[in-house]
């Protein structure tokens, strides 16, 4: 019976999307919204009837409120209330609930919400998070609201969200926040029955699925942005994801039914690349990442349980990818959030199904340089890195929250190796010193609350921010400007096999105190161990590094916010007061033994440092047949050189072929042209902006336009002279 159930859940969609025979559309709108929003039949149902019934004996209307202590206008609470009492209707059919839902809706209407009323404040709450909670309630409870009502809730929500709000992509109107308005408006238009209505909101939802090239959207390269300059795949992404599954799911086999396809896309392209273990990453969470402990477990479940709805209206085969990507996701959660009874019962659908294999995560990198994101997964070990740029702002504050989250755009290096799920979870943010984020370069110069401009206005002067990946390796790059400091930086991250190779050069400030680079900050209690003679340290159960060249200084500490104390060990570099030209040079081991890096540090040709200068910044590595320069001018270094400012990554391979892949992180190029001191026979494979390729005794590359790739990579492999291996250099 268990498996029967089950199989009915994951088959609602698909069995429901099918109308009767002459059934009015808007019959079908109710129930499809009241089968994809509150569930199908399935026994780990949560019993929503107590708290409602607590809900309805207490309410009690008077002129300034609905229930005593809860005084208008009550934008949050009053609405939920309303709403979790409908869905307890929906659920168990007690008529009772109906009725005070109704009466309840129509005395805040009266009261808080009425047509003609001035909508002070945020707009959100008059024209997203108000209507969509009384609008939601009003369609679960269907005739109980009676016509009169119903007629006077949809003159409301007229006034406050009208038709015209929706007429341009812009201001307020973009992203996830088109597709709540444009959900309000389809909620109105059914319970108004009101089929030019839902005509117009589904066709207001178009210039949510293109691709853009600046502001608000999803963008090719898998970014997506919201309030212009913030990356926010786990905040507006999900609740963008979430409302287009239930609209795909809703709409389904009615008149106005969604065909574009690019939001499937973006599962696996924008999405999925910052869920680890079940949390999202908190680089593209916006001002959310000190709302709460655990958040990005939550943001990430509520991701996947999206993921999940959307694939009822995907192909078989994505389904089935998606199912598996979801339940090796929760699997390897460390932690496990609830979540409302719906999406809750999607995962756990998929979780008690047999049938349905747990997939690993992908090994691989990921550059997003639209959004200056980038991450990189190896076996056993996971990194991610936030920076800022002159469209990407170091961060955003609004509404008091993240008001000392400004250096997490100065190069912050996230990482986790095994068991590590919960490090930048467990109440992290509440306690981390914000001046020593791990992996920034910062002045300790102390700063407002709110520093910069709010809502992700703090956007620096640098435009050289991305770099270049084949997909399996990368060199990334930062020309940093301090958050409201005179500070200045370039910094390089080479993500190879079981390390990142971190440096920086060029480092310079003016603000009359020390300039710091965090080698890395654990929020832990483990024992940390020091050599520094041979230039190297290791954390026990989280990873080693190796500083060949700079004194590190460390710190173990127990800081407090709010109720919340943490233990940590810091691991920095002090580059003095007011640096002129300052650079370091260290690696990045996750998960690595005291072993392995102790014989990482012996061992200093593993990697070669072919420059580390304010114009370039490059390694090789031998054993992997990797070279990789940032170029920040025009130069050479090492085997390479460069007429302009990019990024270049080649990689040899034991088969006597290479690839060699560059981007244009500034987004200006005309032209390019890359030398590869280096015999190659013949071009295999170009890329559509490759204008030449000359062969011999050394490879000449030309490439024009590039700035039209948006930073993106472009890849060209060739065959090495005489079928030769790998060289050192």
């Amino acid at each position: 019976m268990k498996g029967l159930s089950r199989r009915l859940f994951l088959q609602l969609g698909a069995l429901a999307a099918i109308p009767g025979q002459g059934e009015d559309p808007f019959v079908l709108l109710r129930r499809r919204w009241r089968e994809v929003t509150i569930g199908g039949p399935y026994p780990k149902r949560p019993d929503p009837s107590q708290q409602a019934a607590r809900y309805r004996d207490s309410m009690a209307p008077r002129g300034g409120s609905l229930w005593p202590g809860l005084p208008f206008p009550s934008f949050t609470e009053t609405p939920a209330r309303l709403w979790a009492m409908a869905r307890a209707y929906a659920v168990g059919g007690d008529a009772s609930l109906a009725a005070a839902v109704a009466t309840g809706l129509d005395h805040y209407r009266r009261h808080v919400y009425a047509a003609g009323a001035d909508p002070a404040g945020n707009w959100w709450n008059w024209q997203i998070g108000v209507p969509k909670r009384l609008l939601d309630a009003a369609v679960l409870i269907g005739p109980h609201l009676g016509e009169h009502r119903s007629r006077a809730l949809c003159e409301a929500v007229d006034h406050f969200l009208p038709a015209c709000v929706v007429t341009d992509y812009s201001g307020t109107s973009t992203g996830a926040n088109r597709v709540d308005q444009c959900t309000v408006l389809l909620l109105r238009a059914v319970l108004g029955a009101d089929r030019d209505g839902a005509a117009r909101a589904v066709s207001a939802l178009a210039p949510v699925f293109h691709y853009v090239q600046e502001g608000d959207g999803l963008y090719q390269d898998g970014s997506f942005i919201q309030h212009t300059t913030v990356p926010y795949q786990g905040g507006y992404g999900v609740v963008l994801l979430s409302g287009l599954a239930t609209l795909f799911a809703v709409l389904r086999g009615t008149p106005w039914a969604l065909t574009d396809r690019n939001v499937f896309d973006a599962v696996e392209r924008s999405f999925a690349p910052f869920v680890h273990d079940g949390f999202c990453m908190d680089l593209v969470r916006g001002r959310g990442i000190g709302r709460r402990p655990y958040g990005d477990h939550r943001r990430g479940h509520e991701l996947a349980a999206a993921i999940l709805l959307l694939g009822e209206s995907a192909s078989a085969a994505e389904r089935a990818c998606w199912q598996g990507m979801v339940k090796g996701w929760v699997r390897r959660a460390a932690h496990r959030p609830a979540l409302d009874p719906a999406a809750q019962a999607r995962l756990d659908a998929v979780m008690d199904d047999d049938a349905i294999p747990a997939l690993d995560e992908p090994v691989g990198h990921r550059l997003l340089p639209m959004s200056a994101r980038a991450v990189h997964r190896r076996p056993g070990w996971c990194a991610a890195l936030s920076m800022a740029s002159a469209t990407i702002g170091h961060y955003e504050h609004g509404n008091g929250e993240n008001l000392r989250g400004w250096h997490t755009g100065s190069g912050l290096l996230y990482w986790w190796a095994d068991g590590h799920g919960e490090q930048y979870s467990d109440a992290f943010w509440q306690t981390v010193d914000p001046y020593r984020l791990p992996g920034t370069t910062v002045s300790t110069m102390r700063l407002p609350d709110g520093a910069g401009g709010a809502w992700g206005e703090t956007c620096p002067p640098g435009r050289w921010v991305g770099g270049a990946t084949d997909g399996t390796y990368a060199t990334v790059g930062q020309h940093l400007n301090g958050l409201e400091s005179t500070v200045e930086a370039f910094k390089s991250w080479f993500f190879l096999d079981d390390a990142v190779v971190c440096m920086g050069a060029g480092i310079t400030g003016a603000d009359g105190v020390a300039v710091e680079t965090v080698v890395d900050n654990r929020r832990t209690e483990a024992p940390l161990t020091v050599d520094r003679v041979a230039g190297w340290a290791h954390l026990e159960g989280h990873g080693g590094y190796v500083l060949p060249c700079a004194p590190l200084r460390t710190l173990r500490e127990r800081r407090t916010g709010g109720p919340a104390m943490r233990g940590y060990v810091t691991l920095w570099l002090d580059h003095g007061v007011d640096p002129r030209s300052a650079g370091y040079l260290y690696l990045l081991m996750p998960g690595a033994s005291a072993q392995a890096t102790r014989a990482r540090a012996a061992d200093p040709a593993w990697a070669g440092v072919l420059a580390n200068t304010a114009r370039q910044q490059g390694v090789h590595v031998p054993s992997m047949g990797i070279t990789a320069v940032n170029f920040w001018n025009d130069g050479v270094a090492g085997p390479l050189a460069a007429s302009a400012p990019c990024a270049v990554l080649v990689r040899e391979r034991d088969d006597g072929t290479a690839t060699l892949t560059v981007s244009d992180p500034r987004r200006d190029l005309d032209e390019l042209t890359v030398t590869w001191n280096r015999p190659v026979a013949e071009v295999l494979g170009g890329h559509p902006l490759l204008s030449s390729a000359t062969t011999g005794s050394t490879l000449t590359l030309v490439w024009g336009r590039l700035a039209d790739a948006c930073g993106g990579s472009s890849t060209v492999t060739v065959r090495l002279s005489g079928g030769a291996s790998r060289v050192s250099t």
